[in-house]
């Protein structure tokens, strides 16, 4: 693989945390809302994502979108044409209902794979509608674009140190496609599956890393979240923003805010616009000194299962147009539709600031902090995972996700352990060169090795469990190991 097909992952570090310091371009002056006079509000994403996987005619990497359509009788792979059309349909939906007189919002998160699955197989037609929803000025105050993890990780379970890495290579790898202007209005954060890690070390190093990354908010799943008590969230709770509080274990505090996601079928929730229709039954809510619209927001696969792909169309122009002929279009005392941002824009117009916000923490925190008393150590926190562990064999500290369903860490030894040993290789050869001169982040073993690390942690090769996925695990790593193997060592320090 030369270094022209590799993705845009690598090589801007620097630049692009010095353009997310600067205060990101305001859309909210286009929105005609008006904070005073909305009821209640919602928020709805599609999440899009195919994994990359070693499936080429040669063994090559390809998007899994590419393979489905290179094998149309396998399984579903007849959907692979649908799956596409969904990637790019937004850019049809919203300008058809703005040109009816709605006011119409979505907020999209694709993962790196997938755009650059949509560039390896020359779909010109997906870029290009996605260009639109990124780049038109006539579209911003509609579409949010959410960030992500480049290649779909799980926090919880990804090594510490490539939790920044994931966030710069989704980072470089969407201004490199849409711009950095467009790069600079991505102030909210989806976790891929929504997972958050609840172990204080690991969240503490994605909370501080997603604010250096100019991440101004979170989405995250209602029940990976506790209040300080360790009491669950209130009902009202959940439809205000929230100040996430990630805690390390030597002490050291970083906060954001975070947007609630409230449990529920995902894709039937946005694919039948429950969001709205719940949104209609809520009225306004006192947070700080002020009155605000409440805000139910759901997220969702924006192409897969039955309901998204074909009534989640209709669904969506029928919950706007009825709006519209509510009133909701100038936003007088009714439902609206808004993005994260925009709200929290909203919020901010009347004086509402993250010091009003409920604080809350990851789940299960609250057990810990009691074990560990008022000072706590990386071996005192150490000491008291274990010790409630033998007490209670149902405490975790692997996080949560969208199912509890589903652990991304039992059962997974076979994938879990040569990624965290390709890491700790790639940190070990790299991280003194990149100290030494930022510029290595450019060169081609770099973004070689880069690229097969981030592709390792893709968490289909454990959602789909054992066997064709996890083999194109270990043929990653495989590769990825050979990388780093074939390179120069570093010399000893004298």
């Amino acid at each position: 693989m030369t270094t022209a097909a590799l993705p845009p992952i690598a090589g801007r570090e620097r630049e692009i945390l010095a353009l997310m310091r600067h205060e990101p371009p305001q859309v909210l002056h286009h929105a005609r809302l008006d904070p005073e006079r909305i009821r209640s509000g919602f928020a709805c994403a599609l999440h899009m994502h195919q994994p990359t996987i070693p499936g080429g005619a040669g063994g090559e990497l390809i998007s899994h979108l590419q393979w489905m359509l290179e094998h149309p009788g396998e399984g579903d792979n007849h959907n692979a044409e649908p799956f596409a059309h969904c990637y790019r349909r937004m850019a049809t939906l919203i300008p058809e209902l703005i040109a009816e007189g709605c006011n119409p919002r979505i907020m999209l998160d694709y993962s790196g794979n997938l755009l650059w699955g949509f560039e390896q197989m020359g779909r010109a037609d997906i870029l290009e509608a996605l260009h639109r929803l990124a780049d038109d000025p006539a579209l911003q105050p509609h579409v949010e674009w959410l960030g992500t993890f480049w290649s779909h990780a799980v926090a919880p379970s990804t090594p510490i140190p490539d939790l920044k890495l994931q966030i710069l290579a989704w980072q470089q790898h969407f201004a490199a496609l849409f711009g950095d202007e467009a790069l600079r209005r991505v102030t909210g954060f989806s976790p891929p599956e929504m997972a958050l890690p609840n172990h204080p070390d690991t969240l503490h190093a994605f909370v501080k890393a997603l604010r250096e990354c100019g991440f101004r908010w979170l989405l995250v799943q209602e029940h990976s979240v506790e209040n300080s008590d360790g009491s669950g969230l209130r009902h009202e709770q959940k439809h205000l923003p929230n100040l996430l509080v990630a805690r390390s274990s030597s002490g050291e505090v970083a906060t954001i805010t975070a947007l609630i996601k409230t449990q529920g079928s995902d894709t039937k929730l946005v694919g039948q616009m429950q969001p709205c229709y719940e949104a209609m039954g809520l009225g306004r809510l006192p947070l700080g000194a002020a009155s605000i619209p409440p805000l139910v927001s759901q997220i969702a696969d924006g192409e897969n299962g039955g309901v998204m792909m074909n009534e989640f169309p209709e669904a969506f122009r029928q919950a706007h147009r009825r709006l519209a002929g509510e009133g909701a279009a100038e936003g007088d005392g009714s439902t609206v539709a808004l993005n994260g941002t925009e709200y929290l824009d909203l919020l901010a117009a009347v004086g509402v600031t993250p010091d009003d916000f409920p604080q809350i923490q990851a789940m299960g925190q609250h057990r810990l902090w009691q074990q560990v008393g008022a000072a706590p150590t990386p071996q005192a926190v150490d000491a008291a995972i274990t010790e409630l562990q033998a007490s209670d064999p149902g405490f975790s500290m692997a996080g949560a996700s969208w199912t509890n369903d589903l652990s991304w860490v039992e059962g997974y030894a076979d994938v879990l352990e040569p990624m965290n040993a390709l890491s700790a290789a790639f940190h070990r050869h790299f991280d003194p060169l990149v100290a030494a001169d930022p510029a290595v982040t450019r060169s081609e073993p770099y973004r070689r090795a880069l690229l097969h690390l981030l592709l390792l942690e893709t968490s289909c090769f454990r959602y789909w469990g054992q066997g064709t996925w996890t083999d194109y695990a270990r043929e990653i790593h495989r590769r990825g190991a050979t990388e780093l193997e074939a390179l120069q060592p570093i010399p000893a320090a004298r």
